[in-house]
């Protein structure tokens, strides 16, 4: 099992925007210029790979497959934790021809011992990786979004293969498809989130485990760069594009904000989480965090 913070990335040579399965892609726009959007896709990729060695995360990099463009967003590809993954299940058949790929990836990972177990959900049951299924270190337990995509089912089946708490959040609007577009844990215990993507209800069983202190409301505009969707190790964030008062924001609470360009893969509807999985979250409870005293 790793004992260091990893990342997987999956390389971006078979990217493009071809169809649309959520309302932020733009197919029209990749196809009016192809050959730049590739050349900008590989450019930030690239940028992406070395803020996050940068911050101290080792990388795995695997191989994309042609047909299968939205491989570089791995973060659907599986819930790991503990060392051991639980492979996803995509609502889409766009999607779905990923599954095979992604456990081929997988096992390899289980032969060089970076993953000890590698499970599999029941056919139609949708869980759609750790883009639906986030871990929050800081309070031990999942959070877990259901509706556009990943079901309640698939999420309690979660639960039950990492014996973890579970805590379902509805999603209210198909703008975020994946929780992971508008919720993101951060190291101190905040939450950074976009309230109108919720559910009333979903909203008040956030509010009641998390205090307001630790709540940090991003806007339309910071959902729209896709700032919410971010990656954190400690103090050191990384993400697209910030905007300004969600950078003060950050700054204010003592992190470090990586900015990347991004906008390649935001045409599919990605960001800096979407593009990246953890392969080294362990159950252990976190250090430094500021809930006890908040």
């Amino acid at each position: 099992m790793l004992t260091q913070p990893c990342i997987l990335l999956i390389e971006p040579t078979h990217f493009e925007v071809s169809y649309s399965i959520n309302p932020w892609m733009r197919p029209q726009r990749w196809q009016a210029a192809p050959e730049q959007m590739r050349q900008g896709a590989q450019r930030a990729f690239g940028a992406l790979r070395a803020a996050l060695e940068d911050v101290g995360f080792a990388i795995e990099q695997g191989v994309g497959i042609a047909g299968q463009p939205d491989m570089v967003f791995p973060a659907n590809a599986a819930v790991v934790l503990d060392g051991r993954a639980l492979l996803a299940r995509f609502r889409y058949p766009q999607r779905q021809g990923e599954e095979a790929h992604f456990a081929a990836l997988f096992a390899a990972l289980h032969a060089r011992g970076l993953v000890d177990e590698v499970g599999t959900l029941p056919s139609g049951c949708f869980q759609e990786g750790a883009g639906d299924c986030i871990w929050d270190a800081s309070r031990g337990h999942f959070w877990a979004g259901f509706g556009p995509r990943s079901t309640l089912q698939g999420a309690q089946r979660a639960g039950e293969f990492f014996g973890q708490e579970v805590v379902p959040l509805e999603l209210a609007t198909q703008r975020c498809y994946h929780l992971d577009v508008c919720f993101c844990p951060l190291a101190g215990g905040e939450i950074l989130h976009y309230p109108p993507a919720f559910t009333p209800a979903a909203l008040q069983v956030l509010r009641q485990r998390v205090p307001a202190a630790l709540r940090i409301e991003a806007s339309a505009d910071d959902l729209r760069h896709f700032s919410v969707n971010a990656v954190n190790l400690e103090d050191r964030i990384v993400m697209a594009r910030a905007t300004p008062s969600l950078r003060e924001a950050l700054r204010q609470r003592g992190y470090r904000v990586r900015e990347i360009d991004l906008s390649p893969f935001m045409l599919s509807g990605g960001g800096a989480y979407c593009m990246t999985l953890r392969l080294d979250r362990s159950s252990r409870p976190a250090a430094g965090s500021r809930i006890a005293a908040a």
